[in-house]
């Protein structure tokens, strides 16, 4: 007896994330990226200055803008933007690739790279913005994660509202009150965005197999 076995394979995501700095969404990001096997963090082109913290090709990939400019005359990036003086670009050729292979790609990106990825792929998108509690909270997470000068922290603050204007353009929004427990949020909506029926490649006929045997 031949197996006549239907496979159905899904088609992998882009999952982007926004929030004011400071509000977590990089914590999240990475967090899904070490527990779950299936999904890869975008790792953007920029031209910014790297932190003491920050590796080349694991954070991102630090150019000059040279460089940024002959990626974007060739037409690599899927979507770039320009954010506090500094250009960021995402490379197109590795996100497309982890759409047929079936693996997501989670976006650490401000409202503008979110807003450039739903207009070149609108049905490939999921998009999450976490808000904070509050804007004492989102302050204080900001100078005790130690990254910024003072001025620097002023300056994110100032910026902070502008970001949060933006939250009624995303798909989902959650407010991050305890890490642990928005993780579990972000990840719930990562299982059931995998699970839309339109990313079930061999769906059609695997229904038409059920009904006919």
């Amino acid at each position: 007896m031949k197996n006549n076995k239907i496979i159905v394979k899904r088609l992998g995501l882009m999952l982007a994330i926004s929030s004011p700095s400071g509000a977590g969404k990089t914590s999240i990001a990475r967090e899904l990226v070490k527990t779950d096997q299936f999904i890869n963090m975008s790792i953007s082109v920029t031209t910014r200055a790297p932190r003491s913290s920050e590796k080349e090709g694991h954070d991102y990939y630090f150019v000059n803008d040279e460089k940024f400019n002959e990626y974007e005359k060739k037409g690599e990036f899927l979507e770039y933007a320009k954010v506090f003086n500094n250009r960021y670009g995402t490379l197109k050729k590795p996100v497309m690739n982890n759409i047929k292979n079936g693996v997501d790609t989670i976006f650490d990106i401000d409202w503008q790279g979110t807003q450039a990825l739903r207009e070149v792929s609108s049905h490939n998108i999921a998009s999450i913005f976490i808000l904070p509690p509050s804007t004492k909270d989102l302050e204080y997470r900001l100078r005790k994660r130690g990254q910024d000068s003072p001025e620097e922290v002023t300056r994110r603050m100032s910026e902070a509202s502008a970001e949060i204007t933006h939250w009624a353009e995303y798909d989902y929004v959650v407010i991050n009150y305890n890490l642990e427990e928005s993780i579990n949020n972000v990840r719930s909506i990562l299982n059931a965005e995998r699970l839309k029926r339109e990313r079930q490649v061999g769906l059609t006929d695997l229904v038409r197999k059920i009904i006919i045997d």
